[in-house]
């Protein structure tokens, strides 16, 4: 991953000049960016785009979004910014998690509490294992576009779009369905405020309310391992506020509500430019759609589209690195994206696979800490994992998921980085799309509650056992 023309010394490569398109080069902190305008991306190349076969509707729906109210502040905003700065500096740890890509019909009370009941039980048990704050990230309110490898797909002779989330069309089989819909976009929105309306309600009224543990069960895991294990962590939880409140004068309100922020990968680039709004503050633009957007595998080319829109706003940014990438662009890249090297800006979040974390991360280490580049290090073991069953199911081996975190942590270790946080997909569903955890599902459990319409979730329990998983390797750090 080293480029040419460069040398090592004494262990770590020489920073070379970033060279950015369109301008000259220059020294980290002092080299001229070009233009950022609020529509400069449309001069670039951008990838993964629907088509619309109507035009004019586009435009008309685009005009509407971008009249209605913002979904986050500013201020929302730059306080996770604030707080990924802390876990970039050893003192929090971030838990991002949610599903691989929102359906609007899951837009329903049960399912986003269950998605944070299980996102709150995780927290705690990090809590526990860190002695650290944690900062709680959910790929929600707003994670309804995917990436496609293919454009279109074919059954039984027929050949139609591709689905590409519920933002764009739809996820059964017919041309009306696949149709790439405009509509589908305010439909996006309206979800993504009545979801964030809801867990704003939740974060703010009692529902984290530490000393009521209780509020965050779910029903169908009272048999599990990972919820005994939990619950014994609980009592000791009240005991210790049963204390804190006995010799306090007065409450501490970090006991009854918690920070909850949204993510989601900024795919749909009208979408996105629709909700990008200059802050009345005056600090500058923000993409209020959601808290923090992230740039794909797929679409971080430093000359794209993409990159070209998140440049330019202030909003702390994710970065997802395959093990394809190229360690000097990834570093370019950071530059570009945070030229003044920022705290909380950047969230570099490696998705590598269990079989080459070893041999990639300590490379990508070592170029971004040679550059002198602040960011936050996140480790996503789902996405270079993913596998076909004999069944033709996608799903990912539990070992395997496991496998790549417990190794990022050792990589970490061994360059004196830090591995600052964990990027799953995981559902508070009783589904059975990951093969082994205790419960030691196999392929033949696949067909019993397979759910998802694009990659496979971890369960209750396997969430859980990453949970107890990360506090062992944190507390043993």
């Amino acid at each position: 991953m080293r480029g040419a023309g460069e040398q090592s010394v004494a262990g770590c490569v020489v920073p070379r000049m970033i060279r950015l398109p369109g301008s000259s080069t220059g020294n980290f902190g002092s080299m001229p960016l070009p233009t950022w305008t609020i529509d400069s991306w449309k001069a670039k190349p951008a990838a993964q785009q629907p088509t619309y076969d109507d035009a004019a509707e586009l435009e008309k729906v685009l005009q509407a979004l971008g009249q209605l109210p913002p979904l986050v502040t500013s201020w929302e905003v730059d306080r996770l910014r604030d707080q990924l700065a802390q876990a970039q500096a050893g003192e929090a740890w971030l838990l991002q998690g949610g599903d691989c890509a929102e359906s609007f019909a899951d837009c329903q009370a049960d399912s986003i509490a269950s998605k944070l009941k299980v996102l709150l039980q995780m927290s705690l048990v990090l809590i526990f294992g860190s002695g650290q704050k944690i900062v709680r990230l959910g790929r929600i309110a707003g994670q309804y576009a995917k990436p496609r490898s293919q454009n279109t797909e074919s059954q039984s002779g027929q050949t139609l779009p591709s689905y590409r989330g519920d933002l764009i069309n739809q996820a059964p089989f017919s041309l009306a369905h696949r149709r790439n819909d405009p509509q589908l976009l305010l439909r996006g929105y309206e979800r993504s405020a009545l979801t964030l309306n809801f867990i704003r309600a939740l974060s703010e009224g009692g529902f984290a309310d530490l000393h009521h543990p209780e509020n965050w069960d779910l029903d169908f895991v009272a048999e599990s391992p990972e919820y005994e294990r939990y619950h014994r962590l609980v009592d000791a939880l009240g005991s210790a506020l049963r204390f804190v409140d006995a010799i306090s004068e007065n409450p501490m309100p970090e006991l009854r509500r918690v920070d909850f922020f949204t993510s989601h990968e900024a795919l749909h680039l009208p979408y996105e430019a629709a909700l990008t709004r200059e802050s009345v503050r005056g600090t500058g633009w923000y993409n209020l759609g959601t808290h923090l957007p992230w740039i794909g595998e797929r679409t971080r080319a430093i000359s794209g589209a993409h990159v070209e829109l998140l440049r330019g706003v202030r909003n702390p940014i994710g970065i997802k690195v395959g093990p394809a990438a190229d360690a000097q662009e990834i570093a370019d890249l950071v530059q570009l994206v945070n030229p003044e090297n920022e705290p909380g800006r950047i969230t570099l979040i490696h998705r590598l696979g269990h079989d080459r974390v070893e041999q990639l991360l300590s490379q990508l280490i070592e170029v971004v800490r040679a550059r002198g580049l602040k960011v936050l290090w996140v480790c996503d073991p789902m996405h270079g994992n993913t596998v076909a069953a004999s069944s033709g199911h996608k799903t990912r081996k539990f070992e395997d998921v496991l496998g790549e975190l417990q190794a990022a942590f050792t990589v970490h270790r061994g360059c004196e980085s830090r591995l600052g946080g964990v990027h799953l997909e995981l559902t508070g569903e009783n589904v059975t799309e990951c093969l082994g955890g205790s419960r030691g599902l196999t392929e033949s459990d696949l067909a019993t509650a397979y759910n998802t319409n694009c990659d496979p979730r971890l369960n209750y329990e396997q969430a859980m056992e990453i949970a107890f998983s990360i506090a062992d390797e944190i507390s043993a750090a």
